[in-house]
């Protein structure tokens, strides 16, 4: 536990260090080491006064790990015209694609809703004589409902993602 924290405190302290403006020593880092054991890692050696201090590095390179890496943009090309070209009527190919997938299912699932409606309205109308509680009814309609209600969700979102399309 102490090494991890010596550890982070070194990283900071060399980020620190290395971040203000005043550069002794050439840019070195030091690693210095009190009386204690415990290590402390600077740029600026005359601060650590009574310490003993070695040179660990000459350069650090701090890198960002949330920055994106800079590459320079390759001028445009007309290759690379004509194939942003043919990615765009490839998109429109893959837009229409999906547009006439959509709308298929929805006539499937607007064939589907009927079908369940009228199965519910059928057994909506039938009541068998064991059915004196209208709880038994309520049962016995349930899966007609659920199937009703799953088609009508469905026929919304068909409907929603023809809509979002381009």
């Amino acid at each position: 536990m102490r090494l991890v924290q010596h550890l982070v405190a070194a990283t900071l302290v060399a980020g620190a260090s290395i971040a203000s403006a005043q550069v002794s020593s050439g840019g070195a880092t030091f690693k210095c080491v009190d009386t204690a054991g415990r290590s402390t890692y600077t740029n600026v050696k005359e601060e650590m006064g009574g310490k003993k201090c070695t040179v660990v590095s000459r350069e650090i390179s701090i890198v960002n790990p949330g920055a994106p890496s800079a590459k320079p943009a390759a001028p445009a090309t007309e290759s690379s015209r004509s194939a942003s070209r043919q990615d765009a009527q490839a998109q429109r190919a893959r837009d229409t694609d999906r547009r006439r997938i959509l709308e298929e299912e929805l006539q499937s699932a607007d064939k589907q809703l009927t079908t369940a409606r009228q199965k519910l309205a059928e057994q909506e109308a039938v009541r068998n004589g064991n059915e004196r509680n209208y709880e038994r009814v309520l049962e016995r309609l349930k899966p007609f409902q659920d199937e009703v209600r799953v088609a009508e969700e469905n026929v919304v979102a068909l409907k929603r993602e023809l809509s979002n399309l381009r």
